[in-house]
């Protein structure tokens, strides 16, 4: 099963709508097959390991981390192939709460005499499709506050010195962070201020398919700045935004390959739980929030901000830089968003630091 999740992780950020799932098929204490979902959700885990086992899966045991679906799509159920394959066993970490399987590929596998057991490795499949999980349960990716600051929580100067407050391990480190999710998202103000690309620049590695995502109510983001233009060519570019700008207004990103996605407003902004439904029905599972300190402060006084990256150097700027998180009206302690700290790690001479959601 540790086999099989390594391979699943494999999947994430390249898998949406679908979950990341990892196959080992084992004979005779020998691993005959191998499997994980393929990039774009297809095919599944299952499916690339029973043919890498070939005959071999027969009398076999075969280790999955997400329940085999039992439904009809683009491909067959997995639960089938898993029954059609004559293994002996099948040892599923998590069950899928998608409500086409939600136990029901573990029941045809029951029901075909095979031997089933669940749960070994299951909170660790859990961990890798929280995305999924959240998506299908409620109807949202996964959102993950990315940071980059000082000590003091600084993100720039007083004079806007920004580049770079971390160093070049921490900055591969974020890169190596976008790998994993689906997309990535900022606000008008980064997108004006910087124009970035959004790309994962690591040598050897293209992720054509990470969507870039500019939230901007007031439409002040240039359509033809560097980041618009690139829409298609270096990945999918939306833009999200209030709904009620006129299709003219919308217009000009549209034609560069601008996917406009409107949404209702909150305080003249786009509203970020309406933000995370309209991502959640376009099929995203886990959605980086990048910048800047505006949205920060959105996403977090919504809930919205299931776990916290933050790169921190060992830098001191001072009061008179710019916040890493905006201000959002918090009168009392007890309405602070609460984090548990999972992980530190150095790298180079910074520190990152990974946070969970508490759970209220």
């Amino acid at each position: 099963m540790s086999a099989a999740l390594a391979l699943a992780r494999r999947g994430l950020g390249n898998v949406w709508p679908n979950p990341a799932v990892g196959c080992v098929i084992v004979k005779d204490g020998r691993i005959v097959g191998r499997g994980w979902t393929q990039p774009s959700g297809r095919p599944h885990a299952e499916t690339e390991a029973l043919a890498r086992a070939g005959e071999a899966a027969k009398g076999a045991d075969l280790y999955v981390t997400l329940e085999p679906c039992a439904h009809t799509g683009q491909t067959p159920p997995c639960a089938d192939a898993v029954i059609e394959a004559g293994v002996a066993r099948v040892v599923v970490a998590t069950g899928d709460p998608d409500p086409r399987t939600a136990g029901d590929g573990i029941r045809r596998i029951k029901d075909a005499g095979i031997a089933t057991i669940v749960g070994p490795g299951g909170e660790a499949a859990h961990a890798i499709n929280a995305g999924f999980f959240k998506r299908i349960i409620e109807g949202r990716p996964l959102f993950t506050l990315k940071s980059a600051a000082s000590l003091d929580g600084r993100i720039a100067t007083a004079g806007g010195e920004s580049k770079w407050i971390t160093g070049d391990e921490a900055r591969a480190a974020g890169h190596l962070l976008r790998l994993t999710h689906d997309a990535i998202l900022i606000g008008s103000g980064t997108a004006i201020a910087d124009d970035p690309m959004l790309t994962c620049r690591l040598p050897g590695i293209s992720a054509t398919g990470l969507v870039r995502i500019v939230v901007d109510g007031r439409l002040r983001t240039p359509a033809d700045g560097k980041l618009m233009r690139s829409a298609g060519k270096d990945g999918p570019v939306w833009l999200i935004t209030v709904d009620s700008h006129a299709e003219q207004a919308t217009a000009p990103y549209e034609a560069t390959g601008v996917t406009v996605i409107r949404v209702l407003a909150a305080e003249g902004h786009p509203d970020p739980v309406a933000v995370a439904a309209a991502l959640g029905e376009r099929g995203l599972t886990r959605v980086l929030v990048e910048g800047g300190a505006g949205v920060a402060a959105g996403f977090l006084k919504a809930g919205l901000v299931d776990r916290i990256v933050s790169f921190r150097a060992p830098k001191i700027i001072g009061g008179d830089g710019a916040a890493m998180i905006a201000g959002f009206g918090l009168e009392n302690l007890a309405q602070a968003p609460a984090f548990a700290l999972m992980a530190t790690t150095p790298v180079g001479a910074d520190i990152m630091e990974t946070y969970e959601k508490r759970d209220e």
